[in-house]
């Protein structure tokens, strides 16, 4: 146990805009609002995130952020509970992380690193291929918690997804690799409610008291919201990280809890682009912006809108 007023310091390395909220700025200030420390080191500096007509910026080098790093060391504050990472689209930069993340993880060994392998979705690679080897050998072995969409479940573990069974077995895949947890984030797979939801599945390694391995499996049914928005991927990794913090042992809660938490954000936020939009048009990139700062009360305590469900494995 930490003592009292030591708060839990989270190093996140992600992008970051201007306008908007996508990779750190999705991050931060709703693990702020929960009570973390967030040192954020910003892979890119965009004006807006690309789903715009223009955007411009900067693109942190591996060099780069070696320097931001030795900075840290230098100063010996060098200490995190938690590292959070997302989507990266250069080899040498994400090798870079790896090696940061080892250093860390010598020196504080309790601590904790939450994964988001962004690489693609719906079966099209939106990175270079040449970043898989280096997610399935070097990140993910280092990750404890993993957040990836069934393609990229998928693309680490060389398996396809079909049924709800495949999905246990790439998860327990995935768990040999490193990770104690993993959640499928979303899925193709069939919903017990039907056509207007999507199914997210999570599984969690633990030891019982007796020494022995226990895994806890579960299915979630989220609704499913016509829209495309940016940004949601990392609130959920985010999400994932501070609720699994506070419910260590119970993935269960954690997912209803991060679920449930990007469901009120969603819904804040699609209700307020088609008002801005008005009736019978589509709203625009920056109307979908996610409603982050609005949904301050919903971060902090949300009321829990989708029930998981343990699945029994065979």
């Amino acid at each position: 146990y930490k003592y009292p007023g030591t708060p839990c310091r989270v190093l996140s390395i992600q992008s970051h805009v201007v306008r908007g909220y996508v990779g750190n700025k999705s991050a931060t200030f709703p693990l702020q609002v929960l009570g973390f420390e967030v040192d954020s080191i910003n892979s890119v500096q965009f004006s807006n995130h690309t789903g715009y007509a223009h955007w411009k910026g900067q693109v942190l080098t591996a060099e780069e952020l070696n320097v931001l790093y030795e900075g840290i060391k230098l100063n010996k504050v060098n200490h995190y509970d938690y590292i959070l990472t997302g989507y990266s689209r250069d080899t040498s930069f994400l090798e870079m992380v790896v090696d940061i993340i080892q250093e860390l993880k010598k020196a504080n060994p309790s601590l904790v690193y939450v994964c988001d392998p962004v690489m693609g979705d719906h079966g099209a690679m939106y990175v270079p291929e040449d970043l898989l080897p280096v997610y399935r050998d070097r990140v993910v072995p280092l990750a404890d918690i993993l957040t990836p969409n069934q393609f990229e479940a998928e693309l680490l573990t060389g398996r396809k997804i079909t049924t709800e069974e495949d999905a246990v077995e790439v998860m327990d895949l995935l768990h040999q690799m490193g990770p104690e947890t993993v959640v499928l984030t979303s899925t193709d797979l069939p919903s017990k409610h039907g056509d207007q939801f999507l199914v997210a599945l999570g599984s969690q390694k633990t030891v019982k008291p007796d020494g022995t391995n226990a895994t806890q499996k579960i299915c979630m049914d989220i609704p499913k919201v016509d829209a495309v928005f940016v940004g949601t991927g990392d609130l959920f990794a985010a999400m994932l990280l501070a609720w699994t913090h506070h419910h260590p042992r119970d993935l269960k809660a954690a997912c209803e809890r991060t679920v449930s938490v990007m469901h009120h954000v969603i819904k804040r936020t699609i209700n307020y682009a088609n008002e801005m939009a008005g009736p019978g048009k589509r709203p625009s990139p920056a109307q979908l912006e996610l409603r982050m700062v609005q949904s301050k009360a919903d971060i902090e305590n949300p009321a829990i809108v989708v029930e998981g469900a343990q699945i029994t494995c065979t």
